[in-house]
């Protein structure tokens, strides 16, 4: 009996060995694909943007326990007190790459920088090359380009003295540009989260996680965080937003909501991968008893959203500004024969118009992305010049009258990523394309 205890037991730890010997080897692969993008960018990406932006030198501030929201992008390492990612056009069509009090292997391993020392360094390292303008993070309307602290900034201005502190300039525009224009290993990368992301949704609304009139949303939205946990994603939204909407609007948000036969369900989520969100939608009929389809009136409201989506597909392109691109977006729409709509979620009580309001933001490093933005919400980001390699959280809502609830509209929100290219707007991923059945 003992030996076979001692058997069964070696048997659980060489399992567990084995995983862990599984995982060692995906986080490394993950690793080497993180500096293969990080690689193309600084070569590929930061010349260009850094001369758009008229920007000599660009520093990011790190410090211990208070991380830049671009470190990811940078590369990670270990930070005493203070540390620096410094990138200086010197005029010979690269951009020079250090970093300054960062430490650990894996940043000088990764290949991406010229330069590493300590950053008691960074004052002399930037008088040798007095730059004529300093791009720093801070900004007025993007978060994630606003990571450099008060602290920080005083530290700086008085290390580097007044000089040079005359000559920083906010780096938001910069880190928008940076961010937002892609290259093929991020596009790659970015493409499989879309894949993982669709694939738990839809597994989320089935019969394999639902039972009507037992389960609750909050079990499919744990369920799908579980998900999350087995494959190693994150997200940058929290617990997934699991709803039904009804005759009123809307009913219940990841709660314990039991889920009924004839609920109208969606979710919006996203998964994080790397150092790439999504940001999707799915939705889902609970079949009741005797039924054996989607009613007529549910699946005329979900192609009314489809046929927007094919005007927002079609319009999109490189070379105009995100307002631009708003605007024009939304005359296609009235001219399709919808009514775009003055305030979200706000229709009108006519059951002959279908209102529709539009929403394609930035998406990349967060669900809601820092690039050129396609919506109201960012109206910095409407000013920004689509360009090539942008990608777009394709997102609308689509209100139609549903006759069973007398006339009372039922709100259809689309959405899922893309990128632009020379072509137009071209999907990531498979795309919604129909309301799954529960049974």
């Amino acid at each position: 009996m003992r030996s076979k205890t001692c058997q069964a037991f070696l048997t659980t730890i060489l399992v567990l060995v084995a995983a862990n010997a599984v995982a060692a080897g995906e986080a490394q692969k993950r690793w080497e694909r993180m500096n293969q993008i990080r690689l193309e960018k600084f070569d590929l990406v930061l010349p260009e943007v850094m001369r758009e932006n008229n920007v000599d030198m660009w520093i990011t501030v790190n410090r211990e326990g208070f991380e830049d929201p671009l470190t990811e992008d940078f590369g990670k390492g270990y930070v005493g007190s203070y540390g620096y990612y410094v990138f200086t056009d010197r005029g010979d069509g690269r951009i020079e790459r250090a970093i300054l009090g960062v430490g650990t292997a894996l940043v000088e391993d990764n290949g991406a920088y010229d330069i590493i020392g300590d950053a008691a360094e960074l004052k002399a390292f930037v008088e040798e090359r007095n730059p004529q303008s300093i791009a720093l993070n801070y900004a007025r309307n993007i978060g994630a380009a606003d990571g450099l602290s008060y602290t920080s900034f005083q530290k700086l201005s008085e290390e580097l003295g007044a000089k040079y502190a005359e000559r920083f300039v906010s780096a938001e525009k910069l880190a928008s540009d940076f961010r937002s224009r892609r290259v093929a290993s991020e596009i790659a990368a970015f493409a499989w989260a879309g894949e993982m992301s669709r694939n738990i949704a839809e597994r989320a609304f089935s019969n394999e996680v639902i039972t009507p009139g037992k389960t609750t949303l909050a079990d499919v939205a744990w369920w799908m965080r579980e998900q999350q946990f087995e494959n190693s994603l994150g997200t940058s939204f929290g617990m997934p937003s699991v709803y039904i909407t009804g005759p009123d609007g809307f009913v219940a948000l990841s709660n314990d909501h039991v889920i009924q036969r004839g609920d109208f369900l969606a979710i919006d989520w996203g998964v994080g991968y790397l150092n790439f969100y999504t940001d999707m939608k799915r939705h889902a009929y609970v079949l009741k008893e005797g039924e054996t389809r989607l009613p007529a009136s549910i699946q005329k409201a979900f192609d009314n959203g489809r046929a927007v989506r094919d005007i927002l597909k079609g319009n999109i392109k490189a070379g105009r500004t995100a307002g631009e691109t708003y605007n024009l977006l939304n005359e296609k729409i009235n001219a399709s024969g919808f009514k775009v709509m003055e305030t979200f979620n706000q229709p009108t009580e006519d059951p002959d118009i279908v209102d529709v309001i539009i929403g394609c933001h930035s998406v990349g490093n967060l669900g809601h992305g820092i690039g050129p933005s396609i919506a109201w919400f960012n109206p910095e980001r409407m000013t920004y010049v689509i360009q090539p390699t942008n990608m777009f959280s394709i997102e609308l809502f689509a209100y139609t009258a549903i006759p069973e609830w007398g006339g009372k509209k039922l709100r259809i929100p689309l959405e899922d990523d893309a990128i632009v290219t020379e072509r137009g707007v071209e999907w990531l991923y498979p795309v919604n394309q129909k309301v799954l059945l529960i049974r």
